[in-house]
């Protein structure tokens, strides 16, 4: 069963209760503004992303309040000054992060109220903040109103002129270590997400080499009891069809045939279940050597 709901009938405020649940996690822009007097603005903002490479464009969005519809300081900083620091928020920063969100007057420097250190950037008038383990020196190419009224968006869309990284994030290479950097991400409510070593995990990608795709799969695999999406679509991303290795051995696939002989479907539930746990173990070409045993 699925509730749906109409976005159109309900208040901003409950809008945003189902939007924020949903999509996530999302990024955090911790963002460093100065106005043209020179009075500095630090504030994160979870509506934000990547958006092209060539030139290397971000995008994040400051809402007009839903409350009382006035607009942040970051987004009149940027309209008379054009550029910002997008510093990335890792989980040893996030507390400060969320102290920098209050809602202070616009002279008051976030940076002191929050206990981050400032940066000079090299190419543009806001600093970094020293602690982020990535900070990016940006130009505001547009800003771009997408209403008038509380809760809508206003996207600043930014050239990254500039990185800095922090040496501890990087690899033996020199590039960024995606086990390194503890990011942090946003979700819902108080709720956010950490992003460490124990949680991650690859999915391999098809790039020139096409998946044989779902439709490929043989009827008695595609149609498993035991095996998720998640599993046949590891089995549907190798490039060709397989066939049956004659040099295949497995210890285990000999006992589950000892075993359940005399119970082809115990056997072939067995199988499944094999299968599925080579499959997590990332062990996709023995996974289909032991499906293709049931011939």
């Amino acid at each position: 069963m699925y509730k749906t709901v109409s976005l159109k009938d309900m208040s901003t405020r409950e809008a945003q209760n189902y939007l924020n649940h949903a999509i996530g996690p999302r990024p955090i822009c911790f963002a460093s503004t100065i106005d043209k007097v020179g009075n500095v603005n630090l504030s994160p903002f979870s509506y934000f992303n990547m958006f092209s490479l060539h030139p290397p464009i971000v995008i994040f969005s400051p809402l007009i309040r839903v409350r009382n519809n006035t607009t942040k300081h970051t987004l009149q900083n940027v309209m008379e000054v054009p550029e910002v620091v997008i510093n990335i928020v890792d989980f040893e920063m996030i507390q400060q992060v969320s102290l920098s969100s209050c809602e202070y007057p616009k002279e008051t420097d976030e940076f002191d109220k929050s206990g981050f250190t400032k940066r000079a950037s090299l190419l543009v008038k806001p600093p970094r903040v020293n602690e982020s383990p990535v900070q990016m020196e940006c130009k505001v190419l547009e800003i771009k109103p997408l209403g008038n009224e509380g809760g809508a968006g206003n996207l600043i869309i930014c050239e990254v002129l500039m990185m800095h990284l922090n040496e501890k994030i990087l690899d033996e290479k020199g590039y960024i270590s995606q086990v390194k950097l503890n990011h942090v991400a946003r979700l819902g409510g108080n709720w956010y997400a950490k992003v460490s070593a124990d949680n991650l995990f690859e999915v391999e990608k098809p790039n020139v080499e096409l998946g044989i795709g779902f439709d490929s799969l043989p009827e008695g695999i595609k149609n498993s009891k035991i095996l998720t999406g998640n599993h046949l679509g590891r089995l549907a991303n190798v490039h060709e069809i397989q066939m049956i290795d004659p040099a295949f051995e497995d210890e285990k696939l000999k006992n589950i045939f000892q075993y359940y002989a005399v119970d082809p479907d115990e056997m072939e539930k067995e199988l499944h279940l094999y299968a599925a746990e080579l499959l997590d173990k990332g062990k996709v070409a023995e996974a289909w050597q032991v499906l293709l045993a049931l011939g």
